[in-house]
This record gives C-alpha cells, structure tokens and sequence, in this order.
C-alpha cells in the first residue's frame, strides 16, 4: 500500500484491481458504478457461453458476463465469495463476475508497461498494459475492447 499512498499526492489515474483464478487485472474505476456480492442470474437462452443471466438489480435488468470465460479463461463456477462489479461498458450497464476485488491503484501513465509482443492478438486487443507494482503483475483491461458493439448488444 506504500505504493498507493505515494501515488496519491502525484495525481495519477485510478484503477481498480481483482483477481480473476490465479492472475490479477483491473480496470479504470470510471467504469465502475458499484460492487456487490454474488447474487444467482438467471438464464438466458441463445446467449453467449460467457453470459450468466441476468439479475434484477433495483428494478433494472442487469445482464452477468462471467469474465473469465470472456477473457478466454476457465469458466467461474460462482459462489458466495465471488463479486459482481457493476460497470459501464459504452451506454450499457453490465455486471462482471470476478472472484475478489483486491485494491485500488493511483498510477500515472509511466508506470503501465505496454502489452508484451509474445501476447496474442485478442490479448492485446483487450490489454492496454501491464503493471508491476509490489511484485505483482496487473493486467490492465479496457471494457470497451472487450465488449465492442456485438456484446454490449447481447448484454
């Protein structure tokens, strides 16, 4: 947490961190409009293998996307300890399955490293860096990249 504390006073950009299996990722907290625990979706035939269902969030519909099988990962097999984070993708409003939320960040663009070469290119495409902070290495996402046009519409 030094490292954040550091951060603070030099106005960086704030990201939020979660893991997702054995790997950490976070987005722009911009995007992110709330967090709450995992509550069970409901089905939705003819959806894409990564869409949940959806859940009634305060009268709203709001559709789950199990992130890791977005991401080309195994399938989440949800429980109580999973987290929905609550984002903005373009003009639509999604809810991400990942296992836990596990800090948040202030960094200033310096420190985002671009996306190694030997990645693929869905992997770049959805990656706009990567970070290594404490010995840890975070992935940073872009939503929009992950959920263009296509899937925001299936959401």
């Amino acid at each position: 947490m030094a490292y954040l504390a550091q951060n603070l006073t030099k106005g960086g950009r704030e990201l939020i961190a979660f893991r997702i299996g054995d790997q950490e990722f976070c987005v722009d907290i911009m995007s992110v409009r709330e967090i709450r625990g995992w509550t069970p979706a409901t089905p939705m035939p003819h959806s894409p293998s990564y869409m949940l269902g959806v859940i009634n969030l305060r009268g709203a519909v709001l559709p789950i996307v199990d992130l890791s099988a977005r991401l080309g990962m195994r399938r989440t097999e949800p429980s109580v300890r999973h987290v929905i984070i609550v984002a903005q993708v373009g003009q639509k409003i999604i809810g991400l399955l990942v296992e836990a939320v596990s800090d948040i960040l202030t960094v200033t663009e310096d420190k985002i490293q671009p996306t190694p070469e030997v990645a693929s290119e869905f992997e770049r495409s959805f990656a706009r860096g990567v970070l290594a902070i404490e010995g840890r290495m975070i992935c940073l996402i872009e939503m929009d990249a992950i959920f263009g046009d296509r899937e925001s519409e299936a959401a």
